[in-house]
């Protein structure tokens, strides 16, 4: 289960696959979160599955809430209840058909899907991944809790405030579950609502 990444899951997802063994395992389903789609990923999972000599099952799409406010707008809490509510079927089908060890339906797979998983995955990465634009103001409180979320220890509270290292994955979990709405990236978040699942 990952979050999408310019239509693909995330290359930190995709390393962290490829390195582990999973003994004993047979089959693989891939569950993408997403704010729209997911475009061609299911090609790209496919390839993945056979690399690690499992029997690829499918790729299910769950459209949730927005989150990458570095490009895009998150919902407000109202909104966000309601696509989770919308999501919920989707959840309950795609639990089913693992427990059940069924494939998933194929996923829509046009023109636009291709194009999007094949040619925009590889320029987001270097053109967008970046920590430098993320700050902290003065409503900064030292909490730390930008460094207890971060999933690759990308930030460390140096003289009470969060400073930003080079290996980041922009999951956005710094700015989403900072108490005090401190930090910004650049200009592009501000005054964007910040959303984080619990879950």
């Amino acid at each position: 289960v990952a979050p999408t990444y310019a239509w693909r899951i995330p290359r930190v997802v995709q390393n962290w696959l490829e390195q582990m063994d999973f003994p004993g395992a047979k089959q693989i389903w891939f569950v993408m979160t997403c704010g729209g789609e997911i475009g061609n990923a299911a090609k790209y999972n496919r390839v993945l599955a056979e690399r690690k000599g499992l029997t690829y099952m499918g790729t299910a799409q769950i459209i949730m809430p927005e989150n990458f406010i570095a490009m895009f707008g998150a919902p407000q809490p109202e909104e966000a209840a309601r696509i989770i509510a919308k999501a919920e079927p989707s959840i309950d089908r795609a639990a089913e058909a693992i427990a059940k060890a069924q494939a998933f339906p194929l996923p829509r797979n046009n023109l636009y899907d291709r194009l999007t998983s094949a040619a925009v995955n590889p320029i987001f990465y270097p053109l967008f991944v970046r920590a430098k634009p993320f700050t902290a103001d003065d409503k900064c409180v030292g909490c730390g809790k930008c460094q207890q979320v971060c999933p690759l220890n990308n930030v460390k509270i140096v003289e009470g405030k969060p400073v930003w290292g080079k290996d980041c994955t922009q999951c956005m979990a710094c700015i989403a579950y900072c108490p005090t709405q401190a930090i910004e990236y650049g200009r592009k978040s501000i005054g964007k609502p910040r959303y984080h699942c619990d879950l």
